[in-house]
């Protein structure tokens, strides 16, 4: 008897062909609001990269890096060079540019590239939850099993005892993003301290994602956990030029670490990809050169564009319960009469007035907190974790007046939030 020739049938069968963990990996759901924000021409607050323009100088270093034939599979020295002096002007840590610096194809690939250097099978990571997604995947990739922590809102706090909690025998590292997606916290000395201590005690590593470093409001100051007694020896730190200087599509990022780690990520970096893009390499050395005043220009104009999303949230009916403190988003909770979940407000949202952002849910991971966090109440009430949204304010000015317009026009035209009525799951997510 001859074999089926429907396509749904055969690609039914093809798919078993798929690794385990392929199967349990679906898209990406902020890159399928962007693609949804881009069909529908709808306003696009969820995913964070900027509408406008990257700066000229940097832009004009780029071209000429092109038409100067650096087109090639290249290693641009001076970027580590210029890495390194910055990690002491600003953070005051020695870093030795020939051998503990790893340029990489974006912070994630950098991140990627780490985890590979450092997790075996059945090594255990612990991230904070909320967490970007990119962090767990890797992990996993890598065999590794993720522990949560969950911080605490409305603040997201860090509470010592959770942290303690989520170390075990098996714990190999911990992974500090800070500034924080998606909520914007900054953690400060104290929880930095307290995240150190744990890391010293336990005998782990540290692993940073640092990438919106220099975008910090009210005086708040960005500390790396690598300046902390003790941990430069045992902490990677990861970042690039992305968000920095507006070149989310360059992917020119690098890690930071102890020489042997560095030169194992660098090893896992040219079996990965290879060589970051070479014309952005050079382009690269313009933009880490860049004056102080630009980068207070930029905190200077993101705050604006900070303080202009919370108005408009507020305006719509949102209580903004959280001051930003750095990166290029709000993580705002519904309103409390408010019945939709964030997934079923989000639908509302793009269907009725074409603004796309992101429901909070999918950065929550409560099934993966310690069973000793969980255990006999101590992890606490978690149902917040389908009340939050994410939206981006790194746009230009006219596309958050647009914004602002769309959503008003909705809450006049359907009453205060309140009156949403709860509505089928969406297919989006």
């Amino acid at each position: 008897m001859a074999a089926p020739t429907d396509g749904s049938y055969i690609a039914k069968e093809m798919e078993k062909n798929l690794s385990k963990l392929a199967k349990t990996f679906t898209a990406s759901p902020i890159q399928q609001l962007s693609l949804l924000a881009q069909r529908c021409n709808a306003i696009n607050l969820a995913e964070g990269f900027p509408d406008f323009p990257a700066p000229p100088n940097i832009k004009s270093a780029a071209v000429s890096a092109i038409n100067s034939d650096f087109n090639q599979y290249r290693h641009v020295q001076g970027v580590c060079d210029n890495v390194a002096h910055m990690m002491k002007v600003m953070h005051g840590l020695d870093v030795d540019s020939q051998t503990d610096v790893a340029i990489c194809c974006g912070q994630s690939e950098a991140y990627a590239a780490t985890v590979f250097a450092l997790i075996d099978k059945g090594d255990e990571v612990i991230l904070f939850d909320p967490s970007y997604e990119i962090y767990e995947a890797s992990i996993l990739l890598a065999g590794g099993i993720p522990v949560y922590v969950p911080l605490d809102p409305p603040q997201w706090s860090l509470d010592p005892e959770k942290l303690t909690k989520s170390f075990s025998n098996r714990t190999k590292a911990i992974v500090l993003n800070s500034p924080h997606n998606p909520t914007g916290k900054v953690f400060n000395k104290t929880e930095l301290d307290v995240i150190a201590g744990a890391c010293i005690k336990n005998n782990c590593l540290a692993i940073t994602d640092e990438v919106y470093e220099h975008i910090i409001f009210d005086e708040e100051k960005h500390i790396t956990l690598a300046s902390l007694p003790g941990m430069q020896s045992r902490t990677v730190i990861t970042s690039s030029l992305s968000k920095t200087y507006s070149v989310t599509g360059w992917r020119v990022g690098w890690a930071i670490a102890p020489a042997y780690i560095a030169s194992a990520i660098r090893n896992m970096h040219i079996r990965l990809t290879d060589s970051a893009p070479a014309p952005f390499q050079e382009a690269a050395l313009t933009a880490l050169q860049s004056p102080l005043s630009y980068y207070e220009s930029l905190r200077k104009v993101y705050e604006s564009k900070r303080d202009y999303a919370v108005k408009l949230l507020e305006d719509v009916g949102f209580e903004v319960k959280f001051k930003v403190q750095g990166s290029l988003f709000l993580f705002v909770e519904l309103p409390g009469d408010c019945v939709m979940s964030d997934v079923e407000f989000i639908e509302k949202l793009i269907e009725e007035a074409s603004v796309v952002a992101v429901p909070g849910c999918g950065f929550f991971h409560r099934n993966s907190y310690s069973e000793k966090v969980l255990a006999d109440g101590a992890g606490g009430d978690y149902s917040y974790q389908d009340r939050y949204l994410r939206f981006a304010f790194c746009k230009k000015d006219s596309t958050l007046l647009a914004a602002r317009e769309k959503m008003e026009a909705l809450v006049d035209s359907l009453g205060h939030l309140k009156i949403f009525k709860s509505s089928k799951p969406s297919s989006i997510i």
